[in-house]
């Protein structure tokens, strides 16, 4: 990902607490002809050593997973986004756009079917939290006819580019006013922005 180093973003637990709250990227890989993409749900893991695993499933009729064998992929995680007038600066400028992003790489391991099951469990579990629904709840007979309909992956995460482009080169004064327009115009993604840069100055 082109990006401007005033925009990478370096801190490990800011990266990981955004994937956990975007956690539907688009998983984009090679079928050795053209890029073919996926939008899925995925559960990030935080490992004792700061190491991230990414657990994810699609179905298994669709192709895609057939390109995993060995090959790199990437997963874009994208939050929130938003246009940045240029009436909101203190001299004449152009309009452009705010936004955060996070691109992670690595190669996907596809899993069986006790650890597919294990996979689809803590998933469940994850968004299920007091309701008593459960995997474990289910009729065996069903779980083990779902699960055949599924392909599940694992992706030890190698490398990854966080872009938060947040009107860092800005002055303070056009910074403040930006951030102040920004919650003025109050749609959540426009609040999500004005919030991340309240924190950063």
């Amino acid at each position: 990902m082109y990006l401007p180093k005033r925009y990478r973003e370096q801190d490990h637990a800011r990266i990981v607490e955004f994937l956990m709250a975007n956690s539907f990227p688009a998983l984009v890989s090679h079928d050795g002809e053209k890029l073919v993409a996926t939008h899925l749900p995925v559960e990030v893991v935080e490992n004792a050593d700061g190491s991230l695993t990414i657990l994810g499933h699609m179905s298994r009729a669709n192709p895609q997973w057939k390109t995993f064998s060995g090959q790199e992929v990437l997963l874009i995680f994208q939050g929130a986004h938003t246009y940045i007038s240029p009436r909101w600066y203190n001299h004449v400028n152009v309009p452009t756009w705010n936004y955060m992003n996070v691109h992670v790489y690595g190669v996907p391991r596809m899993v069986e079917r006790e650890e597919l099951h294990d996979l689809l469990s803590r998933l469940v579990k994850k968004h299920e939290v007091n309701t008593g629904y459960s995997v474990e709840g289910l009729p065996a007979d069903f779980v083990e006819k779902e699960i055949k309909g599924v392909a599940g992956f694992v992706l030890d995460v190698t490398r990854l580019d966080a872009g938060y482009k947040l009107s860092q080169n800005r002055d303070d004064e056009s910074y403040a006013n930006i951030i102040r327009e920004l919650e003025k115009r109050g749609d959540d993604a426009s609040l999500e922005i004005a919030k991340e840069m309240r924190v950063r100055r």
